[in-house]
């Protein structure tokens, strides 16, 4: 792998997205409350976010217990939260990320936790979450910063097999909300992983694409063509995988065509630039794809530059392998315990609202 290429690109990723850093909430709504002018989305695995207390009815958290192999305690639960709001400060430094869908998480006290560490405590976060039917007993989650993002309602979406069946996976969380009063649709993902082979299992995130597809064409987009709605998280498939590219139909047109939605990580894809290091490869397993009317819109918020941006930048968050490749740096390896932060990096964009800036121009 070329990496010093890689980091050249990102770097200039990064110039591009954050070099014109808007003034955020300098103007008044209708409703005399600040008016948001700039987001950051993020999309995070946090890699296995355990406490360290027995959940008798959930027998996935037994390897994060003090008496396991791992001798999963206080201590090492700390210190993995902190490493956590490390990386989630550093990614937006100035204000702290407004919006940030979790995976791998155990529980809503995990979140809790983790928004309660002196680098995250007073962002004012709220949580939307929904226990799931995983037998790994892990769940997806959405934080967002109260001030910005108006929480209306959520609700846990199953994945449906072809033959009509529910997986016991992962729900797909669905939160609705409202920023600067124009409303968001939002949907955190955590497709089946590739264990037993990524050709054997696709059908399972196929199905999971199909899921969220059918319920945001009979639910949202039908009634409202021109909705805001951001899908992330950890799909485990690629954004050119048929799940993402074609059952979902996200695909990297601009402006895309009908019926397309678009995948702010498809050109990084295009150029080997991924959020998963697997065999010295890095694959792009963690996605954000918005709706059209977040891309190019005229008023309200559009993604910056139309691209979004793995966090590579912070060497604190690597190890250097054996194989010379700097890898993200893990809770565990197995049993043995490296006190990481996780095996994903994190994804994200900036959203700017449109309107605030022709209203300057």
């Amino acid at each position: 792998m070329k990496r010093n290429i890689k980091m050249w690109y990102i770097a200039l990723i990064v110039v591009l997205i954050t070099g014109c850093e808007a003034t955020r909430n300098d103007n008044k709504t209708n409703n005399n409350e600040p008016t948001i002018n700039e987001l950051c989305v993020v999309s995070y695995n946090l890699e296995n976010l355990f406490d360290y207390t027995d959940d008798p009815e959930n027998n996935g958290d037994d390897e994060y217990l003090p008496t396991d192999k791992k001798e999963w305690d206080a201590e090492k639960y700390q210190t993995k939260l902190n490493n956590l709001s490390e990386v989630i400060r550093a990614i937006d430094s100035v204000d702290l990320p407004e919006i940030i869908g979790v995976c791998e998480i155990e529980n809503r006290k995990v979140l809790e936790d983790l928004i309660a560490t002196d680098i995250l405590k007073n962002a004012g976060y709220g949580i939307s979450h929904e226990e799931s039917p995983d037998p790994r007993g892990i769940d997806v989650a959405l934080i967002y910063k109260k001030s910005h993002f108006k929480y209306l309602k959520h609700e846990p979406i199953k994945v449906i097999s072809k033959d009509g069946k529910t997986y016991p996976t992962r729900y797909i969380l669905y939160t609705q909300g409202t920023i600067n009063n124009d409303t968001f649709h939002i949907f955190v993902n955590h497709w089946s992983s590739r264990r037993g082979g990524e050709e054997d299992s696709e059908h399972k995130r196929i199905a999971a694409a199909k899921t969220l597809r059918n319920y945001i064409d009979e639910n949202i987009l039908n009634s409202n063509p021109d909705a805001n709605i951001i899908i992330m998280g950890d799909m485990n498939d690629e954004p050119q995988n048929e799940s993402l590219s074609e059952t979902l139909n996200a695909k990297n047109n601009n402006p895309p065509e009908e019926g397309e939605l678009y995948n702010v990580m498809y050109e990084l894809d295009l150029v080997d630039i991924g959020s998963y290091s697997y065999k010295n490869k890095w694959i792009m397993l963690d996605n954000i794809i918005i709706s059209p009317n977040l891309l190019n819109s005229e008023k309200g918020f559009i993604c910056k530059d139309a691209v979004g941006t793995v966090f590579y930048d912070e060497r604190f968050l690597y190890y250097n392998s054996k194989a010379d490749e700097y890898i993200p740096s893990k809770t565990y390896g197995g049993d043995k315990y490296y006190g990481g932060y996780s095996d994903h990096l994190p994804v994200y964009m900036f959203l700017i609202n449109q309107t605030a800036k022709n209203n300057h121009e």
